[in-house]
């Protein structure tokens, strides 16, 4: 067991560490990335950090829950932020929009770890982005949580599911789950985006500019995620399915390809 322990961290390690690699190679300039400090208004920003405050505290709870019988989950969760975090640092500017396109990597942890710890994971990273790199803001923090965590985790994590239960294969699952994830988040960013800077003016026409601004770098970051996604799980599933049984992505017994 202990030796099947450090076998998986050693896939997790490596998995990083070429997540690292490419964060170095490929980053040039640094931009200012997600809902950039003191864009939304008080009231707007009040109201994000009350929709995010419960799904965090129930990560919270449940990452205390799992880690009381199973002492090597923390380990994993420390090394699934750390990979969010790599991959939600390549910005791409979207000068019309305010912020940045990015991939967000929530699609891949809540496929892994579920939904809540995922959502934790993701306000994890996205703190220490404002407080390190001013990516994002503080004030912003609850609504980057709600789009980049709640929605791309849900997102992420239902498509999965819903693609594996008509028996659909791991890499396809994995591929339109990272997908669906990374463009659910920037569809919430657009709402937040919209909601908070319109004003007097119609809703509709501020959110479909927006929106449509992040068409040219998301759809094909989109595109990118969903590999990525899908390359990690499917590596998972063929070097150690028992981890995913061990985290009811798969059931034993079941197909993993």
């Amino acid at each position: 067991m202990k030796s099947q322990r450090s076998a998986s961290r050693g896939h997790l390690y490596r998995i990083a560490f070429l997540g690292a690699s490419l964060f170095v190679l490929l980053s040039t300039n640094a931009y200012a990335m997600h809902i950039s400090e003191g864009i939304l208004p008080l009231n707007w920003a009040v109201l994000w950090f009350a929709v995010a405050g419960p799904f965090v505290a129930y990560g919270l709870f449940r990452l205390k829950k799992i880690s009381s019988t199973d002492i090597s989950f923390k380990p994993l969760v420390g090394l699934m932020a750390a990979m969010v975090f790599i991959i939600s640092c390549m910005p791409i500017p979207v000068p019309t929009a305010g912020t940045c396109s990015h991939p967000c990597g929530t699609g891949m942890s809540a496929i892994l770890l579920g939904p809540p710890i995922s959502i934790l994971i993701a306000a994890v990273a996205l703190l220490i982005q404002a407080l390190v790199l001013s990516h994002g803001g503080l004030s912003t923090w609850g609504a980057n949580i709600v789009s980049m965590g709640v929605m791309g985790s849900f997102a992420g994590y239902a498509t999965f599911r819903t693609l594996r239960s008509l028996r659909i294969n791991m890499w396809i699952a994995g591929f339109f789950a990272g997908l669906f994830a990374d463009w659910a988040t920037y569809l919430g960013t657009s709402i937040m985006l919209a909601a908070g800077i319109k004003g007097t003016d119609p809703f509709m026409p501020i959110f479909t500019k927006i929106a449509i601004s992040f068409i040219p770098t998301q759809l094909p970051l989109g595109i990118l995620e969903g590999a990525m996604t899908a390359g990690v799980v499917v590596l998972l599933a063929k070097r150690r399915p028992d981890l995913l049984i061990k985290m009811r992505v798969i059931k034993a017994g079941e197909a993993s390809i």
